[in-house]
């Protein structure tokens, strides 16, 4: 005996597979922003002035 889905029931798994498939690409374009975040990232300078300006004194 085969279990068919009702109308209703047919309705919710396309639903599912709709939501899933949305979580997957948005997942994949958050995971391509980040990594071209990291590669379009400051680079550290080695230049001796590079440090300047990175402790500021907050007190009056």
């Amino acid at each position: 005996m085969e279990i068919t889905p009702t109308g209703s029931q047919s309705l919710e798994l396309v639903s599912l597979q709709l939501a899933k498939n949305q979580q997957k690409s948005e997942g994949a374009a958050t995971l391509q922003l980040l990594e071209s975040a990291a590669q379009s990232g400051p680079k550290s300078s080695s230049t001796p002035g590079a440090s300047i300006g990175t402790n500021i004194n907050t007190t009056a």
